[in-house]
């Protein structure tokens, strides 16, 4: 696998080491995000959690087709005309989670549903699948644990695009918010940097600052009544 740049999300917000300029590295870009939610365990059978869930698919509905996606266009390159998604659906699975997924399982668990739940979108070149883990459930990647090292991350594999969110169940993850407001602020993350750099550092890409959504960090705004993270802006030099 390719290494995966991860940014501890929990982190308080600081000045980016250098002034960001983000530029095109070549790779693919989701031009009309199609995301598919899983929410992996039983856990999101029970309240709060199940209203949660409910919630989150709702925020997904609006966010794809928000002002949000709109600041992305100026990502636009001659292959890839960045635009409104969709979200393709949302399934609860009840099989059990590990106490610690792993990059590998988590990755095991998206191709497995793929390929034996009908419920599940079909891969297309712009899919994106975000997995939601349960209270209580460590996400591991490359060393680095969710709220020691990080709040959630994206990653490819072979075409395969998909965001692991992690439950926010640590102070470091809440960021100063409620569960819901923290989980949409780090959702909207993920997702705008899926889109500009769903191939980590293949697609827009600060060498000195991350990804789209890591210059701005924990800076929040309100969009259609949610809380969404700020984006870096090339064209306007500055979070938006």
């Amino acid at each position: 696998m390719d290494p995966i740049r991860v940014v501890p999300l929990w982190a308080e917000a600081v000045a980016p080491a250098a002034a960001p300029r983000l530029t095109y590295r070549g790779g693919p870009l989701l031009a009309s995000a199609q995301v598919f939610l899983f929410f992996w365990g039983d856990a999101w059978q029970r309240d709060p959690q199940a209203s949660m869930m409910q919630r989150l698919s709702d925020f997904f509905d609006y966010l794809v087709a928000s002002p949000l996606l709109d600041q992305l266009s100026e990502y636009s390159v001659q292959d890839f005309q960045i635009g409104h998604g969709a979200r393709t659906g949302a399934i609860a699975v009840t099989t059990p989670t590990p106490a610690s997924a792993t990059d590998g399982e988590i990755r095991r668990f998206v191709r497995d549903q793929i390929a034996s739940n009908p419920a599940v979108a079909e891969p297309a070149p712009d899919s994106l699948y975000f997995v939601f883990l349960p209270p209580g459930v460590t996400a591991e990647l490359g060393g680095a644990s969710s709220c020691v090292n990080f709040c959630g991350y994206h990653n490819e594999d072979q075409g395969l695009y998909y965001a692991v969110m992690p439950y926010p169940d640590c102070a470091g993850c809440e960021g100063g918010l409620p569960v819901f407001d923290a989980l949409t602020s780090t959702a909207s993350h993920e997702l705008c940097e899926a889109i500009t750099d769903p191939v980590p550092g293949q697609g827009w890409y600060d060498d000195h600052n991350g990804e789209i959504a890591d210059i701005c960090a924990w800076q929040t705004k309100q969009l259609g009544g949610y809380t969404v993270q700020l984006e870096w802006s090339n064209v306007r030099e500055m979070c938006q």
